[in-house]
């Protein structure tokens, strides 16, 4: 039986709903019905891919996010995805290749063209997840190389700048650290795990009072945050003890 389009389109929508709910397999039902009447709707694979990764069929995602390129070229949602699960399965080479062929898609702003946030937010996704594994592992030069990629990419994502002064803390640059956290409260004054992550820079370099401000300050505006509490009342305690 063939389709109008209106009925492609209400199938299409009911598996995007399905796979938002996490109904998965009534979503492939969806799916399979559209590519049996639209066999070449890349849109429809690239959600099938995203459907078996979620339910960790890691060799069928794999393939269908394959085809999905093969249909469409410059298909750089595929890409990437295809590049962060290559990775993941420690297929790094061919991880490689799929991101680089998606950066070489993605055109930049300063050469004229459009810059898709969506995909620049895909990328620095992928930096953050590697500069993570190099800060678990104490490797901090490229750590802060990767933060600091992801950030260019992502510029209102202010955790990976939490990430950044963190890494120049570890290094010993107290000063380089203080300035990264200072200019996340110019962006967002309340931006709590900045507060939370300066008043810990604060403590371990001894500055109790400043540390205890910035976690009172906290508490002002979020009574109930459990952290801040908990270092609060470490520090009054430690700072009763050596008194």
């Amino acid at each position: 039986m063939e389709f109008s389009s209106s009925k492609l389109e209400l199938l299409k929508d009911r598996a995007q709903r399905c796979f938002r709910e996490g109904k998965l397999e009534k979503a492939l039902l969806y799916v399979d019905e559209v590519i049996s009447q639209d066999p070449n709707d890349s849109e429809t694979y690239f959600l099938k891919a995203n459907v078996f990764h979620v339910q960790g069929k890691i060799g069928k995602a794999v393939k269908t996010f394959k085809q999905v390129i093969e249909m469409n070229n410059d298909h750089t949602d595929a890409m990437v995805s295809l590049s962060v699960l290559l990775n993941d399965i420690g297929r790094y080479e061919e991880a490689k290749k799929y991101f680089e062929l998606a950066d070489k898609k993605v055109k930049k702003g300063d050469n004229g063209g459009v810059v898709d946030n969506h995909i620049n937010k895909k990328f620095s996704a992928h930096h953050y997840e590697i500069a993570e594994m190099y800060f678990a592992y104490g490797r901090y030069d490229e750590a802060l190389t990767e933060y600091n990629k992801a950030s260019s990419l992502d510029p209102a994502n202010l955790m990976i700048k939490v990430k950044i002064a963190k890494v120049y803390s570890k290094k010993g640059f107290y000063s380089k650290a203080i300035d990264e956290f200072r200019s996340i409260k110019r962006l967002d004054a309340g931006f709590l795990p900045a507060r939370m992550a300066l008043g810990l820079h604060y403590y371990t370099n001894g500055k109790i009072i400043e540390a205890q401000n910035e976690w009172k300050n906290i508490l002002q505006k979020d009574p109930e945050h459990k952290e801040a509490q908990m270092y609060l009342k470490l520090s009054q305690n430690a700072t009763e003890v050596s008194l």
